[in-house]
């Protein structure tokens, strides 16, 4: 899966299952597939990425009620996709968790049938750009072979990768990157 906690590219045999794993891993791994297939939960973990907020801050930023975002702010922490930061006292005294993302989903192998959420999930960000043409966009059209497709693959997921390690600069402005690769059906010889 993948926002930088989207996840780097993997190969097609990463996503098959392992022959003799058990039927816990097995378990596990749908219900965190599960916890990722809601374009909500995916906008909660990039709000999540460089600042830990509270469900009542998520909501606020979601244009949602906090009793909305609860659920699917409790079930990405009980996946271990955000983590409970240390308790704090709101602005009345109230009591306030505030979350912030693990970067889990950056880590885990690409799970078939999220492809759909991660483009909702695109799309919603984008609806939301004051400037939409201020964003940059490119769109090349290539020939590969097996060899070339391969390489662009890991070239392009180490690129990512690099990106992913470098520390963030606190004041800098915030990022993403959406990287789609396709097969163009439309230019398929006949």
């Amino acid at each position: 899966m993948s926002d930088v906690e989207d996840g780097p590219p993997v190969t097609e045999a990463a996503t098959e299952r392992v022959p003799g794993a058990s039927e816990a891993s097995e378990r596990e791994a749908d219900a965190d597939a599960r916890a990722l297939a809601s374009v909500l939960r995916m906008r909660i973990l990039r709000l999540c990425l460089d600042q830990a907020l509270t469900n009542k801050e998520i909501a606020e930023r979601l244009g949602r009620r906090p009793a909305t975002t609860f659920h699917h702010v409790r079930t990405l922490a009980e996946r271990g996709f955000l983590a409970a930061q240390p308790e704090r006292r709101g602005a009345r005294g109230a009591r306030e968790v505030p979350y912030r993302a693990t970067g889990k989903s950056w880590r885990m192998p690409r799970v078939p049938g999220t492809t759909r959420v991660l483009i909702d999930t695109f799309l919603s960000e984008v609806a939301e750009l004051e400037d939409p043409d201020a964003m940059v966009v490119s769109r090349l059209g290539l020939r590969l072979d097996e060899a070339g497709y391969a390489e662009l693959h890991r070239r392009l997921g180490d690129l990512l990768q690099d990106l992913a390690d470098r520390p963030g600069d606190p004041g800098g402005t915030p990022y993403s990157i959406f990287l789609a690769v396709h097969e163009d059906v439309a230019r398929r010889e006949t």
